[in-house]
């Protein structure tokens, strides 16, 4: 027996903090009676409905996907614009974990696991992400010095693990700077350049904990073997 919120993240239906919000809306049914309390307790042998579909252990997939620019970080969008599991064709239910941003490029993890997608998300965990940004503009060691001791973003201090300027171009006045962060809040890496002066005019994921996109191209993705799975789960506070 496991919580129920565990029992439908790993279904493949939704990640287990979007779990506990559907139990909590009391969208969720176990053997014919909706439960709405977090702390109930259920297995795969019990009838379990959430938004009217019956959810089963599903086989987990993991993929690393080069997202393109101005592709949806998501399953599905109202406008009908192109989403990253429209470059899928399992028959799983899979999403994304975590986002990028309309315009920025990069490696994505996408799974119908909804455990490790929590896990890697969670800020607590200190996943590592890598990004690198074009900048307007040459930044110079005083404002880079301001990123490292962190920036206050929506009241909360946000240090970055590291930032290193890689090149600056005088005659395109441009500067490329790589920055690590963990903990993943809305357009973070551009905000916190933005506080230091400094737009974002390129951005790019290249790295999440040990993960690379390696030769892939824009668009494309691969399966995780079972080493990086086990590994990324051996990462997890």
């Amino acid at each position: 027996m496991e919580r129920l919120q565990k029992i439908i993240a790993k279904s493949g239906y939704a990640s287990r903090r979007k779990a506990e919000e559907l139990i909590k809306s009391g969208k969720v049914m176990v053997n014919g009676k909706i439960v709405t309390e977090l702390g109930t307790k259920a297995s795969f042998s019990d009838d379990i409905l959430v938004e009217g579909k019956k959810i089963e252990k599903e086989e987990k997939e993991y993929y690393i996907f080069n997202k393109p620019r101005g592709v949806i970080t998501s399953t599905k969008d109202e406008k009908g614009r192109c989403v990253v599991t429209d470059y899928f064709a399992s028959n799983k239910r899979l999403y994304p974990v975590g986002r990028l941003d309309y315009d920025t490029t990069g490696l994505l993890i996408v799974t119908n696991d909804g455990e490790l997608s929590n896990l890697i998300t969670n800020p607590k965990n200190e996943i590592e992400k890598v990004y690198v940004a074009k900048l307007e503009g040459i930044i110079k060691g005083i404002e880079i010095n301001k990123l490292k001791k962190g920036i206050v973003l929506d009241g909360i201090k946000c240090i970055p693990k590291r930032v290193k300027l890689k090149s600056y171009d005088k005659k395109s006045n441009s500067s490329i700077v790589e920055i690590t962060i963990t903990e993943g809040k809305n357009h973070e890496v551009k905000r916190l350049f933005e506080k230091v002066g400094f737009k974002v005019s390129k951005l790019k994921r290249e790295k999440i904990a040990f993960l690379t996109l390696s030769n892939l191209q824009p668009g494309e993705y691969r399966k995780l073997n079972r080493k990086e799975v086990k590994h990324l789960f051996s990462l997890i506070k």
